[in-house]
């Protein structure tokens, strides 16, 4: 089993993170943002990666610490669990629609993190949580994941329907990439032998 376990504190949150990249999609999930919730147990859910999720923070402020420090814990936990990425599919992609919303996420799991988001919100808030953070938690998790990661929404009119196909396309996404590939399953899935550093 591929797993990872991070402890992040810091003066502003909190976060314990356990993940299992061969899992069945299981969660347990509390970060105190309920939307923020809502969408980690999409992740999971359609990536089949288990994840048990605590975390706490200054949310008395507002939700952008805990918001990213939850990416960054995330993405820590995934680049452990990956380890030196020997046998993965690496690349994902996947175009998902959500009613009258249509949302692509493109992904390379090579260790280079890069985040390009071609998403708007009409919204400023869905519940409580800042439509601004979206962006923000992608990008914490990119960097600390090792993604190159490209999210666009095509089109939607529905806030609520075009974040959550952000998250279900990386999702599928991710279930791409991290599979292992019965026909290289020994090796790492680049020319150079290694994934990460320079082009």
């Amino acid at each position: 089993m591929r797993t990872g376990r991070v402890e992040r504190k810091t003066h502003e949150t909190q976060i314990v993170v356990e993940m299992n990249l061969d899992g069945t999609g299981t969660y347990e999930i509390s970060t105190g943002v309920g939307f923020l919730d809502h969408m980690l147990e999409q992740l999971s859910r359609h990536s089949l990666i288990d994840i048990k999720l605590e975390a706490k923070g200054d949310t008395h402020i507002d939700f952008h610490h805990i918001t990213e420090d939850v990416g960054i814990a995330l993405g820590e936990a995934f680049n452990q669990a990956l380890g030196d990425r020997r046998g993965i599919t690496r690349y994902g992609t996947a175009t998902v629609p959500m009613d009258e919303t249509l949302t692509r996420v493109a992904l390379d799991a090579s260790n280079r993190p890069y985040l390009v988001w071609k998403v708007e919100f009409a919204r400023a808030k869905l519940g409580q949580m800042d439509t601004e953070l979206f962006k923000e938690w992608f990008g914490a998790f990119a960097q600390a994941a090792g993604l190159t990661l490209h999210v666009e929404t095509f089109y939607g009119e529905n806030n609520h329907h075009i974040a959550e196909g952000c998250f279900k396309a990386m999702a599928r996404a991710l279930r791409q990439a991290v599979e292992i590939d019965p026909r290289k399953s020994d090796q790492v899935p680049s020319t150079k032998g290694v994934l990460g550093g320079s082009l």
